[in-house]
């Protein structure tokens, strides 16, 4: 008989649900529980999985028996759940942005790695296949040109445009592309993010533009906005000696003409990797909450100099 990870959700929307999804898909799987502060959501997505709901995480705790937690909760909702979930000794997948302000992320990375427990956090877009043909395009030649968007939409969830609850834009959608300049360009040492002037009063930055200085001497641009209807342009393009490439979820574009379509398998490795180190497996987990720390810092690091209106300087 294979054994079974038994995994509990924290939290029920979309993002959870496709995690949900994938994860019944694994033969060794079983999702035991789903907890969310709206009951009936949680219901909802409980009955898809034949699993209990529960209105609260402690109770989803309580009820016991759990081998790993996915927590996939608003910026905003992150921090005590995690660390009660530690407490428990419990592994745990954490999706992005990690907190709203760095103290707490930092505080979740120590008491994980104090525990010695396996982690993970969701940055699939590591796991894309064109993301490794583009590192092999640039071996050799740094990257000394990067250029980030996230051009898009608002999100159809009340507390987006909230600062207090969502972080902005750069912190809870725009992570993903700063995780792909981190790892085809390097770690960033400084950074200067200019947000548009027609704000609205307790609302995000609806655009903004900023500059990055690489610590290898690379700079880089990131701009995002989210006045738009539909999502325009999402991704990373980055240039070195010879080459340029245009990375997406989905393509790599190869000097503005070779199109290279991914195999669309990264959102079950993120979690299939996960599960694996649960099981005490080799296991190619490729953002340890820890390694996500860092990206986190980058990304906050961003949203505070649009808000001070001045540079700021990151440890290399």
């Amino acid at each position: 008989m294979i054994p079974i990870t038994r995994i509990g959700m924290v939290g029920a929307g979309n993002v959870a649900a496709r995690h949900a999804e994938v994860l019944s898909g694994f033969g060794d799987v079983k999702i035991v529980g789903i907890a969310d502060t709206d009951p009936r959501r949680a219901e909802t997505l409980a009955s898809k999985h034949d699993s209990p709901a529960y209105g609260g995480y402690t109770d989803l705790l309580e009820a016991g028996g759990l081998d790993a937690v996915y927590v996939c909760v608003p910026p905003f909702a992150h921090g005590t759940p995690e660390l009660d979930i530690l407490a428990c000794d419990i592994p745990l997948f954490v999706e992005k942005p990690l907190s709203l302000d760095l103290a707490t992320a930092e505080k979740i990375a120590d008491e994980i790695d104090r525990r010695g427990l396996p982690s993970a956090v969701g940055h699939h877009w590591r796991y894309l296949d064109i993301l490794d043909q583009a590192r092999e395009l640039l071996a050799g030649r740094p990257v000394r040109l990067a250029m980030g968007h996230w051009l898009d939409k608002v999100p159809p969830v009340g507390w987006w445009l909230d600062p207090m609850m969502s972080g902005g834009q750069t912190v809870e959608q725009a992570v993903h592309v700063l995780d792909l300049a981190r790892l085809l360009v390097g770690e960033v040492s400084m950074v200067h993010a200019v947000p548009a002037e027609n704000r609205v009063d307790g609302e995000i930055d609806h655009a903004t533009a900023a500059v990055m200085r690489f610590t290898d001497g690379a700079t880089g641009l990131l701009a995002t906005t989210c006045l738009l209807r539909h999502k325009h342009r999402v991704g990373l393009e980055v240039h070195a000696e010879g080459i340029a490439l245009d990375l997406s979820e989905t393509e790599l574009v190869v000097d503005g003409e070779r199109q290279v379509q991914d195999g669309g398998k990264a959102k079950t490795m993120v979690d299939r990797a996960f599960v694996d180190a649960v099981q005490g497996k080799e296991a190619d987990v490729r953002a340890p909450y820890r390694e996500a720390l860092k990206t986190h810092r980058l990304a906050l690091a961003l949203a505070r100099s649009a808000r001070e209106r001045e540079p700021v300087m990151l440890d290399g």
